[in-house]
């Protein structure tokens, strides 16, 4: 039982997974502060002379659980453009390059599929002749 244990956790696939969350995390703390000390100000000065944000006091002034930070959220919103594509040029490319010069497509367009008149099962090869689900013939698709 034990074996079969280290084995799952010493495949390369759960190993990359790993890297690639460590440093998914590193990318995220950096994008982070870059969006909390520099994009967030930038946006809050978009308010004018008010100190507080970019948002509206729905309540009492100075009451912090009642005023709506739109800021905040466009900041939010920066932040998770920018993380997705440093997520995108530091992993998905590479891993997609890697992947390539084995010989293994990933994150590619998927192969082209047709449908069983039968089941309705959607995912039939092109060049298949039977349903894998339920053994209709499928009639062959012109290339």
């Amino acid at each position: 039982m034990l074996s079969g244990f280290k084995n799952f956790l010493l495949r390369g696939d759960v190993v990359v997974i790993s890297i690639g969350l460590i440093v998914a995390t590193a990318f995220s703390t950096l994008i982070k502060a870059f969006t909390d000390n520099i994009i967030t100000p930038l946006i809050n000065r978009a308010n004018g002379p008010h100190p507080i944000a970019l948002g509206v006091q729905l309540g009492s002034n100075g009451n912090n659980s009642t005023f709506l930070n739109f800021g905040n959220f466009i900041s939010a919103i920066v932040y998770f453009v920018i993380f997705m594509v440093v997520v995108y040029f530091a992993i998905v490319l590479p891993y997609r390059h890697i992947s390539a010069r084995r010989g293994v497509t990933v994150f590619g367009t998927p192969a082209p599929v047709k449908a069983c008149p039968a089941c309705l099962s959607d995912d039939l090869p092109l060049a298949a002749t039977k349903c894998k689900y339920c053994g209709t013939e499928v009639p062959a698709q012109a290339a």
